[in-house]
């Protein structure tokens, strides 16, 4: 029976068992004050007459019918009491359950709202301390996924945007081929390669960075020498020049410090920076810096080549962003390479900057943490 009414109080809805549980609450408080007060106040009463007695009062012929009305009078207090009491209390009861019950209800509706699409939504704050801190949790977490929702369709629609160039050199290519309207050759064949490329490049580098902003990318981070990996670069890279293009530079000590970073994130982020200055960069010169500042190791690459526009440095690194001269779709690069690497950097505790000059040259640089 104890289970069956236990089982049958659970199924009730919030607002019942809160009003249920304030009246059992004040149940029991009155039957313990009327059984208290039953059994003590005919008894401190009884001693209140013989104290009275002791003093010179005369009252052994009136002693029972004076007993008698206090038990009356207080039956009938008490009878009044526990009505008007049970009345204010279930009242009271009720209104703090509705008052209760009034929050979840606008919380059950908003998150209804935010589940349906309508991610603007926010719960109000509430006069309930915690019902207020469980609405700012609610919203800060609204607040970041809407932030999400936001990205994933920009993403999506750059996305597109990005991968229906190539697609429609591809597409009007083979229609032509198919159609005789143009004879195969090894000219066209390249053409198209080159396109297939493109598209395998950016679908590489957008799964890298689908990765990197939801926080998947692997990350190894040790105690580093980077010193033989700018070595090595400065040699890779050299080899990709021409004679009549820039010369690549080192500027770092052979003895540098110990590093917290991951070796091949670093790698990556270091190749395209200097990947981006060798394809703007014509002529002059392209270095490769490394200094210590504090308790950090800064690694920058400087060029010599076409530069940005000063009202265009607060995009470089935002995905798919190109200068309208300086960042060309056909030259090679997908327009998330600095995503990446921005993103690279900071899952290693560092930071990226640039500064950059429009027909002088750009200087991209990035910390890491030192040992």
């Amino acid at each position: 029976m104890t289970k069956m009414s236990w089982r049958w109080t659970k199924s009730l809805p919030l607002a019942s068992r809160l009003f249920f549980s304030h009246l059992v609450v004040m149940i029991v408080g009155v039957i313990s004050l009327v059984i208290m007060s039953k059994v003590s106040s005919p008894r401190f009463f009884v001693l209140h007459l013989e104290s009275l007695e002791s003093r010179g009062w005369k009252l052994i012929g009136v002693r029972t019918e004076l007993v008698e009305g206090f038990e009356t009078a207080w039956r009938r207090s008490t009878l009044w009491s526990v009505i008007v009491g049970t009345s204010a209390a279930g009242g009271l009861s009720y209104w703090v359950s509705k008052r209760i019950m009034q929050r979840l209800t606008e919380m059950e509706q908003i998150t209804q709202k935010f589940a349906a699409g309508q991610l603007s939504a926010r719960l109000p704050l509430s006069d309930i301390p915690e019902l207020n801190r469980l609405g700012a949790s609610f919203n800060r977490m609204a607040a970041s996924l809407e932030g999400v929702e936001a990205r994933r369709r920009e993403l999506i629609g750059d996305m597109t945007h990005e991968l229906r160039t190539p697609l429609t050199v591809v597409r009007g290519y083979l229609e032509e081929l198919a159609e005789g309207e143009i004879e195969p050759s090894a000219e066209i064949y390249q053409r198209l390669t080159k396109e297939t490329k493109r598209l395998e490049r950016l679908v590489n580098d957008l799964q890298e960075l689908s990765k990197a902003e939801a926080g998947y990318l692997p990350i190894n981070i040790q105690p580093m020498n980077l010193y033989p990996l700018l070595e090595s670069l400065v040699e890779k890279f050299s080899d990709q020049l021409l004679e009549d293009g820039p010369v690549l530079r080192s500027e770092f000590p052979s003895q540098l410090p110990l590093v917290l970073a991951d070796i091949d994130r670093t790698e990556q982020v270091l190749v395209n920076l200097l990947g981006n200055a060798v394809r703007y960069t014509s002529k002059g010169a392209i270095t490769l810096r490394a200094w210590t500042e504090g308790s950090k190791l800064w690694l920058e690459v400087a060029d010599t080549g076409i530069g940005i526009a000063s009202k265009d440095l607060p995009n470089v690194f935002e995905r798919f962003w190109r200068a309208d001269q300086s960042r060309d779709r056909h030259s090679g690069g997908t327009g998330i390479g600095l995503t990446i690497s921005r993103r690279l950097v900071e899952l290693q505790g560092g930071q990226i900057q640039v500064e950059s000059e429009l027909g002088v040259g750009s200087k991209f640089r990035f910390f890491l943490p030192l040992v």
